[in-house]
């Protein structure tokens, strides 16, 4: 699946990119496995170009611990990413919405996106690397990216709309968005609430991940 990335979105993040250079370009800590013997589930970090997300098996996923995931029930594989709301969710992105999400929070939202086709052809303009993780660490992950979901009175998810391409919702999220806390700076926290030795401050640009991930993906 060809995904289509404005070159607005692409000239918001550039701009960010430039604004936090610094903190772009600074040295992060190589990823590592958590401890244990058992690092035997498969997770995948996507490059969308200026922005990251994750991808897992479905059947891999205990859902006492995400039960969300059971929005996609016919689906193989369930990516989820996160990122400022107004931005995520317009049609289309703007310049100024990009610039607006940097310095003006207007809340955030999850995207969570189920298939069934292998991540190489469904994803295809897009780089994936593979990581294992323990059970533990896998689930650790998984139970960060439940809390992110923001809830009503009862305690139900907010499901805000349909998400941006194939079977995908847009649920509103917890966290705040800005400059120093971007999609990709919450990929990075996922991946490091897995175990893995992963630097999330500073860590704002697609790139920043992804080095970190091509790291931890290296033969030892």
């Amino acid at each position: 699946m060809l995904i289509e990335v404005g070159s607005t979105i692409r000239v918001a993040g550039l701009l960010t990119a430039i604004a936090l250079a610094g903190g772009c370009l600074a040295p992060v800590a190589e990823l590592a496995p958590s401890g244990g013997a058992e690092s035997s589930v498969a997770v995948w970090v996507l490059d969308h170009g200026w922005h990251t997300a994750i991808v897992v098996r479905r059947s891999d996923v205990d859902v006492t611990i995400w039960p969300e995931v059971d929005d996609f029930v016919e689906a193989t594989f369930v990516e989820v990413a996160w990122g400022d709301r107004d931005f995520y969710m317009a049609k289309p992105a703007t310049l100024w919405l990009g610039v607006k999400a940097a310095f003006l929070a207007s809340g955030s939202v999850l995207h969570v996106v189920g298939f069934g086709v292998p991540i190489a052809t469904y994803f295809a303009e897009s780089e994936a690397v593979e990581l294992r993780l323990s059970r533990r660490g896998f689930d650790a992950m998984t139970r960060f990216v439940h809390d992110e979901y923001r809830r009503d009175h009862a305690g139900r998810t907010l499901r805000l709309e349909r998400g941006l391409y194939g079977t995908s919702w847009f649920y509103a999220a917890r966290s705040t968005y800005h400059l120093f806390n971007t999609c990709n700076t919450w990929v990075a926290r996922a991946l490091g609430s897995a175990g893995l030795s992963v630097t999330a401050s500073g860590t704002v640009t697609a790139g920043g991940v992804m080095r970190q991930v091509r790291r931890a993906a290296a033969p030892r």
